[in-house]
């Protein structure tokens, strides 16, 4: 075994990786970016060494720079983790050459696997089921075009070398066709390093389930079950689960013995997965195989018992594989949701910002929590946004998702937008409670995942009210305690009046809904009137920001956190904000410059498609920005005349920059009768 190991990533999966490292008793050393200084993994590691600036490709994927850090630090191993390097056979060949391991599979299985297009080809050979589409080397738009065409709408995008959702377009119709490569290309380009794509026919009402495999030195190669990951957004897994729902012990084993097929195919050693599309039928087609330890590893660890990386760890060193097929089994049910920093209401765009606030549910035997981050750390622009990794178990279906909705519902995350009432949402959803899991769920329960505006509970402004009040007490009594006189009744803040009480008015936004709490002071606590309903209250301000309230006999725990005018508060499993408006002082509620369309987050200016004078229609996508490794189009609001680009190709904007000036056409008024 390994002494010293150096974890060629970041974030979670480096932070994963230091775990089970450090049970075993092996030095890890972290590297890091001057974006993440700070770092929770590189606070984690044994060791951490600086190999460059915020860019992946200075740093991250930096191949030299991994080599010397491990080099100067002694490590006898690297660990790739997932995504960056992770999948890169020349990394995997440099680190053999330089005398170090790779703890992976070779870089002549990476390759053969890698390129989305040369695997279909090797196993279509192997007689592994393949979904219609082209898989190519040609790639002209004109004849990819007519490949489209042959294979029949709607077909799928990918990215040859790609992954994570990344470089993936669903085109419905042939005149959309260019516009959706020509991205799709962009992006695997700044992804991967190459623009190469191939063509699926996109089968609608699919499951997407994975098989995860081992192999070692020694010839042997297992299968650990299966994952669902069906469902999705932007082609990015979100919730999964294991053992996939509905599955037969007789398609189980079809599914493994695919996946296995394709492991020695290979000649696969370590970690991977393979996936399929799984028709209603259930008939399945091989997709893609991931040559890295994935994301959603730990669900199949919760069943099995298993520590995945360690597995990785001992294959790398030479030993062969811990357990045989038929040692292997099932336990319980778990689930994994991934928290990101994003606004599911805005298209899930990434977010940014210093999470204020960040306190996860209790771990145990139920709940586990892989996260690279903590409280007082930064989401910044460079990397993926994830927050963390939710995963929970128990014995069966019925009862994991119990467990995730009760963990969700005890996430606290302030600072940030984030997808943690969604994922509550997609949870409780019916089409998930029943298991009709397939890629389109989402899509196919918009209107219960994305509700409108809905109306905030009576409760959520009464607690937000009372935890107001009860922390001006509690900052009056600390400024009492340093007075000449701490019993002068003016330090008060019990609403005491000569001859007569006090009443008070607060102040609630919700979106662009304004509401009034009434207060009168009243012995024992406070009477709130809201929305002509007056109710007694009093209540307990705790640690953390807890409270509990009654509420004319109801008793509720909450938390409310308090961020400069906003108020988080967490009730009833959800988290509702509100702006506490002084009315003294309304300034500062203005959008931004007239005419302007601003940034939604700091990214990269990579296309500009439209040109300063053109009249457009409204949805006329006029820019392109990239932020995260991800695309996002700016489109015209309305009908109406591009003024000016503020900023040209290349360019970096930050977070609400004005983008284009944009000057919308007045609606002509309709003529008298």
């Amino acid at each position: 075994m390994f002494h010293k190991i150096l974890i060629a990533n970041r974030g979670e999966i480096a932070c994963r990786v230091v775990k089970t490292a450090r049970r075993l008793g092996i030095t890890t050393v972290a590297v890091y970016s001057e974006a993440d200084a700070a770092a929770r993994h590189a606070r984690l590691a044994d060791e951490a060494v600086l190999i460059g600036p915020a860019p992946a490709r200075d740093s991250y994927l930096a191949i030299d720079k991994m080599l010397a850090a491990a080099r100067q630090t002694g490590a006898q191993a690297i660990h790739p983790g997932s995504g960056f390097l992770s999948e890169n056979p020349d990394f995997a060949e440099a680190c053999t050459a330089a005398g170090i391991a790779f703890i992976g599979p070779s870089a002549e299985a990476m390759r053969a696997m890698g390129s989305k297009s040369s695997a279909k080809t090797l196993l279509e050979q192997a007689g592994v089921p393949l979904a219609p589409g082209y898989h190519g080397e040609r790639q002209e738009a004109a004849f990819l075009r007519e490949q489209a065409e042959r294979i029949g709408y709607p077909v799928l995008i990918k990215a040859s070398a790609g992954g994570g959702g990344k470089g993936m377009r669903i085109v419905e119709r042939a005149e959309d066709f260019d516009a959706a490569l020509a991205s799709c290309r962009r992006e695997a380009l700044a992804a991967f390093g190459d623009e190469r794509v191939l063509l699926e026919r996109y089968l609608r009402q699919s499951r997407h389930i994975e098989i995860q495999v081992f192999g070692d030195t020694h010839g042997h190669h297992i299968y650990l079950f299966e994952r669902d990951c069906s469902v999705q957004r932007r082609h990015q897994k979100v919730l999964e689960e294991a053992p996939a729902p509905g599955v037969t012990s007789a398609q189980r084993a079809a599914l493994g013995d695919a996946a296995l097929a394709v492991a020695r195919t290979v000649g696969y050693v370590g970690a991977g997965t393979v996936e399929f599309i799984v028709r209603p039928d259930g008939a399945f087609y091989f997709m893609e195989m991931n040559t890295r330890l994935q994301i959603e590893h730990p669900i199949t660890e919760m069943i099995t018992g298993l520590d995945l990386v360690e597995w990785q760890l001992r294959v790398a060193a030479g030993e062969p594989l811990p357990l045989s097929q038929h040692q292997l089994q099932i336990h319980g049910h778990a689930l994994e949701a991934r928290i990101y920093a994003e606004d599911p209401g805005k298209s899930f765009l990434p977010a940014t910002g210093r999470l204020a606030r960040l306190t996860p549910p209790e771990e145990n035997l139920h709940v586990r929590v892989d996260s690279g981050v903590e409280e007082g750390d930064e989401i910044g622009p460079f990397y993926d946004p994830m927050i963390a990794k939710l995963i929970v178990w128990d014995a069966d279906r019925e009862r994991a998702l119990a467990r995730m909705l009760r963990a969700l519902a005890q996430y606290r995350v302030v600072g940030v937008a984030n997808n943690i009432d969604f994922l509550s949402r997609l949870v409780a959803s019916p089409a998930f409670s029943r298991a009709e899991l397939d890629t389109d769920l989402i899509e196919r329960e918009r209107e219960f995942l994305f509700p409108s505006q809905a109306s905030i509970p009576r409760d959520v402004f009464l607690v937000a009210a009372l935890a107001t009040l009860l922390r001006e007490e509690a900052r009056a009594r600390v400024e009492a305690a340093d007075h000449a006189d701490p019993f002068s009744p003016w330090h008060g803040r019990d609403g005491w009046r000569l001859n007569s009480s006090a009443e008070r008015r607060l102040l609630f936004r919700a979106g662009e809904l304004e509401k009034v709490v009434r207060v009168r002071y009243v012995e024992g606590g406070h009477e709130l009137a809201f929305d002509g309903q007056a109710t007694r209250v009093r209540g307990e301000l705790g640690p953390d920001d807890t409270l509990r309230a009654d509420l004319n006999g109801l008793r509720l725990n909450a938390t409310v956190v308090v961020a400069g005018e906003r108020r988080y508060v967490f009730l009833h499993g959800r988290t509702w904000h509100l702006t506490r408006i002084d009315p003294l002082y309304r300034g500062g509620e203005g959008g931004g410059p007239e005419g302007g369309l601003l940034a939604p987050m700091p990214g990269n200016v990579i296309a500009l498609l439209a040109r300063e004078g053109d009249r457009v229609a409204k949805g006329t996508p006029l820019l392109v920005l990239e932020a995260m490794k991800m695309e996002h189009t700016i489109t015209a609001p309305a009908d109406g005349t591009v003024k000016a680009f503020r900023f040209a190709v290349g360019e970096q904007v930050g977070d609400g920059a004005e983008l284009v000036e944009f000057a919308a056409e007045t609606a002509r008024a309709a003529p008298s009768a």
